[in-house]
């Protein structure tokens, strides 16, 4: 088999960039859950952080003439159901992501917060490649990718042995799963939506608006529901820039799947995000999470589990 042209031509800072990308993510994660903190209310933090990405992506809507007309065009497919409805609601995934940052990287720290993410998004990956849901089509179990789920399950248990702050709720272990098979299935339809109107920047644009809805909705009910009025609001501008990287971090995304190929982009993300996590957590640990070597060495054993699910090295084999 011939390796696809691009493949050639990916200049040399295209895979530090990604794994720069992957570093963002993490960073994003601290900068949520200090929100979160500084607000006692993950709630509106979360939705703080996906109405600032709203913002900026408004603000480049205003200055695209291509973006507003794909977009318009997108919303009119979906008016006149040539578009399933529910394969446009990806932002949910993204809410669940952000959420989980405000409420469980204080408790548990970013190093662990990210093994649960990555492990919820490779397994749900492979339930979503089998039953065809993303734009590739269905694609069969292999043994690789089953073993590379079974080795993301040993990566948690391992880092989890590392101990967690007795006072950190449920929620805060349950959270980063349940945001990791969100994720899986977020990249599923976006790739649907990017695939049917022809620009990632639509799908992003999606994203954000149904996130942010979400996201705004569950707040209010959470105050609603247990009357806690959220802190004021930190006068740190850092504290603000969480949609923002989350608007970059696609949009780079967007820019090297072409000469990268999505496999390699996505194993080059996946480490920026480990390493960022546990360099983070290393630098300045969280109020609830101390960095354990069980939890460096399960972030470690996540990569490799995430580079054989994949099948890392294979393309080269079957040239």
């Amino acid at each position: 088999m011939t390796r696809p042209a691009s493949s050639h031509h990916a200049p040399l800072w295209a895979l530090p960039a990604a794994m720069v990308g992957g570093v963002l993510g993490a960073v994003q994660s601290r900068i949520n859950s200090r929100l979160g903190t500084d607000l006692h209310d993950g709630f509106t933090a979360a939705a703080i952080s996906f109405g600032t990405g709203l913002v900026l992506l408004a603000v480049i809507a205003a200055c695209s003439r291509p973006l507003r007309r794909d977009t318009a065009a997108f919303w009119r497919d979906l008016r006149a159901g040539d578009f399933p409805i529910p394969l446009a609601l990806g932002g949910l995934g993204g809410a669940m992501f952000v959420l989980g940052q405000g409420l469980s990287v204080a408790l548990i720290g970013v190093a662990l917060f990210i093994v649960f993410v990555v492990a919820g998004q490779t397994v749900t990956g492979l339930v979503v490649d089998r039953a065809g849901l993303g734009p590739g089509g269905a694609r069969p179990l292999t043994v690789r990718r089953l073993v590379g789920a079974a080795l993301m399950v040993v990566a948690v248990a391992l880092a989890m042995s590392g101990g967690v702050s007795a006072s950190a709720p449920w929620y805060a272990l349950a959270l980063p799963m349940v945001a990791g098979i969100a994720m899986g299935l977020q990249q599923a339809v976006n790739g649907r939506v990017s695939q049917h109107a022809g620009s990632p920047w639509v799908a992003t644009a999606a994203n954000f608006v149904v996130g942010t809805a979400a996201l705004v909705a569950g707040a209010l009910v959470h105050a609603l529901v247990t009357g806690h009025v959220p802190g004021p609001l930190p006068t740190n501008p850092l504290l603000y820039l969480g949609g923002v990287i989350g608007v970059a971090f696609i949009a780079m995304a967007a820019r090297l799947a072409h000469p990268l190929g999505v496999l390699t982009l996505a194993m080059a993300t996946i480490a920026g995000q480990i390493v960022g996590s546990v360099a983070l957590d290393a630098a300045a640990p969280g109020t609830g999470g101390t960095l354990h070597a069980a939890t460096v060495a399960g972030a470690a054993l996540t990569l490799v589990a995430a580079c054989v699910t994949a099948g890392v090295g294979s393309r080269r084999r079957t040239r």
